[in-house]
């Protein structure tokens, strides 16, 4: 199965094509504090251009059930990555405000530092609502996390894995190699500025991800 990949903290049209053209599976639109922060009015006004097969993800830290959940309907998502402190009784909360008919991807984030483990396996056991676990070295770091650190740690958890954290092209093959994840997530490494993507970054890492696929 290819690997699935998210082009994150989109925020424009211009670079949400170049990132479907490069071949990406799913765009970040990010609510929660950062220099790269979308309105849901602006969400909107992207997702409403692009192919319906193109995943959209929210990205929320911290926010409340009722808030996140108008987001969804508002800008037309279609998952969400929860990047803070959020328990599972947020995420079942959550879950009970959906659209009718309509069940939206939860993305849980674990931070790969020095409470690792415990959080690791905390999520894992205790959040049957969540679908994918994504590792990152922390919102907007550009920084890898100790990769050799957490491949012992992570085992076979029954989760889709999403490996995130100073990817780039260069070094995303060598992610694929290590962790054979479900999926990538690219924001710094794919920019030629805060905010603003590359359109040869973009291909270069949706290349690297294939490439990597086949050895």
């Amino acid at each position: 199965m290819p690997t699935w990949i998210k082009i994150c903290a989109t925020t424009c049209v211009e670079d949400a094509l170049a990132s479907i053209e490069a071949g990406a599976n799913a765009l970040g639109f990010v609510f929660a504090p950062s220099k790269r922060r979308v309105s849901a009015e602006q969400a909107a006004k992207i997702i409403g251009q692009l192919p319906h097969n193109v995943e959209r993800v929210g990205v929320f830290s911290n926010d409340s059930a009722e808030h996140v959940a108008a987001i969804i309907e508002q800008a037309g998502l279609t998952a969400v990555q929860l990047h803070g402190e959020e328990s599972p009784e947020f995420i079942a909360e959550l879950s009970a405000r959906w659209p009718r008919g309509h069940r939206t991807t939860v993305i849980k984030t674990v931070l790969v530092d020095q409470d690792f483990t415990v959080r690791f396996a905390k999520v894992c056991n205790d959040y049957p609502g969540i679908d994918s676990i994504l590792l990152d070295s922390g919102a907007g770091t550009g920084r890898t996390f100790d990769w050799e650190k957490a491949m012992p740690l992570i085992g076979n958890n029954g989760k889709r894995l999403i490996v995130a954290g100073g990817l780039n092209p260069e070094n995303v093959g060598e992610a694929i190699r290590k962790f054979a994840p479900w999926g990538v997530d690219v924001v710094s490494g794919v920019e030629r500025e805060p905010g603003r993507k590359d359109p040869a970054k973009l291909k270069a890492f949706v290349a690297a991800v294939r490439k990597a696929e086949q050895r």
